[in-house]
């Protein structure tokens, strides 16, 4: 599956966080893509199991989509108030949202989960 290029900065913020290691490369994402440098306020959101798990919105349109991106990200996996920060192993189940908006009203994607979570049962597997 190929991930937008908005949704893997925003996993992409979040595991710098959680690697404590700096992997993001901004001159060049900015060099091959352009829009990143335009002034466009965003909204991130994390879902775990269809349940809201972290967000962070911008109030305007005051830093470059890039910066806007990695700072909702980050904000919305570990310094939102109604949540605990954000775990690996829930990183790798949660779903990501992105909300741009634009002067042409709001532009949304949604990334799934990494991991996506299965039911394992052993009798089942006994039984086959």
């Amino acid at each position: 599956m190929n991930r937008s290029v908005l949704l893997q900065l925003a996993r992409d913020s979040i595991q710098e966080v959680l690697q404590a290691d700096r992997t993001i490369n901004k001159t060049a994402l900015l060099n091959e893509h352009p829009l990143l440098n335009e002034k466009i306020s965003s909204t991130v959101n994390i879902y775990i199991k269809n349940k809201l798990r972290g967000s962070s919105s911008s109030k305007d349109a005051s830093l470059p989509l890039i910066e806007d991106i990695i700072l909702n990200s980050k904000k919305s996996a570990f310094e939102d108030k109604n949540f605990t920060p954000l775990s690996t192993s829930q990183y790798l189940e949660c779903e990501i949202e992105i909300l741009l908006n634009t002067d042409n009203g709001v532009i949304s994607e949604k990334d799934s989960a990494i991991l996506k979570t299965t039911t394992y049962s052993l009798e089942n597997e006994l039984d086959n």
